[in-house]
């Protein structure tokens, strides 16, 4: 059973910083693209980062510059460091990864449960 939980949430004064972590286990043969997606309240799941096995990332234009993303494949772990939050900042932060279960033949996508990242004074 592959598993995806995320932590590193919380409340935070604008301008401030959070680290999220997300970690996976579970029977993994191999991990593709991990990355991070958010929801705000009363809007759709939009796509934040992500990361490669190579180490590209690729970022949503709203966050460049104030968040990066990371990973450390010797844990299965990926993370996103933000940086400079601005209330708009506001959501469930979701963990996504693309990967391969053992004795699976091809790769799935997997979902955490949501970390909440809330910003306000």
């Amino acid at each position: 059973q592959v598993q995806l939980v995320e932590s590193g949430g919380g409340l935070v004064q604008p301008g401030g910083s959070l680290r999220l972590s997300c970690a996976a286990s579970g029977n993994i043969f191999s991990i593709n693209v991990m990355g991070w997606y958010r929801q705000a309240p009363g809007k759709q799941r939009e796509f934040v980062a992500t990361i490669t096995t190579g180490g590209t990332t690729n970022y949503a234009d709203s966050v460049k510059g104030r968040f990066t993303i990371s990973r450390d494949d010797t844990k299965n772990t990926v993370h996103l460091q933000i940086n400079s939050l601005k209330p708009e900042d506001t959501a469930v932060y979701y963990c996504n990864a693309n990967l391969r279960p053992s004795g699976a033949l091809r790769y799935y996508d997997y979902w955490g449960q949501g970390t909440q990242v809330t910003v306000s004074s």
